[in-house]
């Protein structure tokens, strides 16, 4: 297997250099690079400057309006975008929903919403997990009852991300309680402003306000929201995991993520010098930069695979497993070699404008909140704990 760029994809590398350095504004990497929190005027601005470009939607078909990007040309674009310090996309609508209307959606589903998520004229959100049917996803609760031409849903969702900036959910329910769970579910797409739905926020352990609680109360929802056949939503949720799965191993974060340890690690003094001359530091260090090469070359294999033709295998849930590790382990290192700069910082102090002195070295202030909410990165999109059972009934036959 050849795990070196093609000539074509090392000019496709330089024309994605090219564009960000181009376009990319400093205001929105300087805020992506010193951790300050960015707003949904950021993101609409970083979505609308990539579909002025046609690359919004890298993994669409162009009849609607994607790229059709190799999977090598998506992985370069992911990685050059996290080294420029570039917000990352959204993915509910583009990366989410957009993939799962393009394959089960009706015509006029494809027709009216696949151009508004590429012009941001709606936002969405991800109605999944509930408490207590996270992980064990088919146990969820959330019922979605037929009167004439709605459906009546009543039921609550959590750690919706975004949702308080979101139009749309997309949404699975309960239709049918007389058959094995993962056979009673449908994919609704539910209208926010609907009466009867509430959003509560959830502060998490970084100080942020990113993720939310969204009740029903006797909200209606027209059948013709019904994505595909009723009772099937479980077959939609699969296919949309492997789109939320896709990248999840996060090199291009990784890589970002070692540069900035590195400097840190170099500017940093302990005990007259800098840390990343300390022997038990540095072997930490190192041995984080191997496993992330390591990680790198088995993206690059999957990714290979995937190019040609091959269907992802128990390789993606490794990744996932090792890629949310060593991520964790270098926001670890960062935490533990800044001492006593890595406590958290006042919330205002990641606003922008906020003129107060700055605590510590400017590297500093990203450093807390990265550690912090990045602790979610081996629970989400299939815990690491899943993960290794996927990885031992694939391989080992258990």
């Amino acid at each position: 297997m050849d795990l070196s760029f093609t000539a074509e994809e090392v000019e496709f590398r330089e024309e994605v250099r090219g564009f960000l350095a181009e376009n990319l504004s400093s205001r929105l990497s300087d805020k992506v690079k010193t951790g300050k929190r960015l707003n949904k005027a950021d993101f609409e601005e970083w979505h609308a400057l990539l579909n002025g470009q046609g690359w919004l939607a890298s993994h669409w078909p162009r009849a609607f309006g994607g790229t059709e990007w190799t999977p090598v040309q998506k992985h370069i674009f992911e990685e050059e975008c996290c080294m420029a310090s570039a917000p990352r996309v959204v993915p509910f609508g583009v990366n989410m929903l957009g993939p799962v209307l393009i394959k089960f959606g009706s015509p006029a589903q494809q027709q009216f919403y696949l151009p508004r998520i590429l012009d941001g004229t709606d936002w969405w959100c991800q109605g999944y997990s509930e408490p207590g049917a996270g992980s064990d996803l088919a146990s969820l609760k959330t019922r979605a009852v037929r009167d004439g031409d709605h459906y009546v849903v009543n039921g609550q969702k959590t750690w919706t991300t975004l949702g308080h900036y979101a139009d749309w959910m997309f949404c699975l329910v309960r239709t049918d309680t007389e058959c094995k769970p993962q056979a009673g579910i449908s994919f609704l797409l539910i209208d926010m402003k609907s009466e009867g739905i509430s959003v509560q926020p959830i502060v998490t352990l970084d100080g942020e306000h990113e993720v939310n609680e969204v009740f029903f109360d006797d909200v209606r929802v027209p059948v013709e929201n019904l994505v595909g056949e009723e009772n099937k939503g479980w077959t939609y949720a699969k296919y949309l995991l492997t789109y939320e799965r896709t990248g999840i191993a996060g090199v291009g974060f990784s890589t970002s993520a070692l540069a900035s340890l590195k400097r840190i690690a170099g500017l940093q003094m302990k005990n007259g010098r800098p840390i990343a001359q300390d022997p038990l530091f540095a072997a930490r260090l190192a041995q984080a930069e191997i496993d992330l090469m390591a990680m790198r070359t088995t993206n690059l294999r999957v990714i290979s695979a995937a190019a040609a033709g091959a269907a992802p295998g128990p390789e993606s849930s490794m990744l996932k497993l090792k890629g949310t590790q060593i991520r964790q382990e270098l926001n670890d290192l960062s935490r533990r070699a800044l001492g006593p700069y890595a406590m958290p910082f006042a919330s205002e102090a990641f606003d922008e404008g906020y003129n107060e002195a700055p605590i510590g070295p400017d590297y500093a202030a990203p450093v807390a909140v990265q550690y912090f909410n990045n602790r979610k990165l081996s629970i989400f999109g299939g815990s690491n704990e899943i993960q290794r059972n996927i990885i031992t009934k694939m391989i080992l036959g258990l």
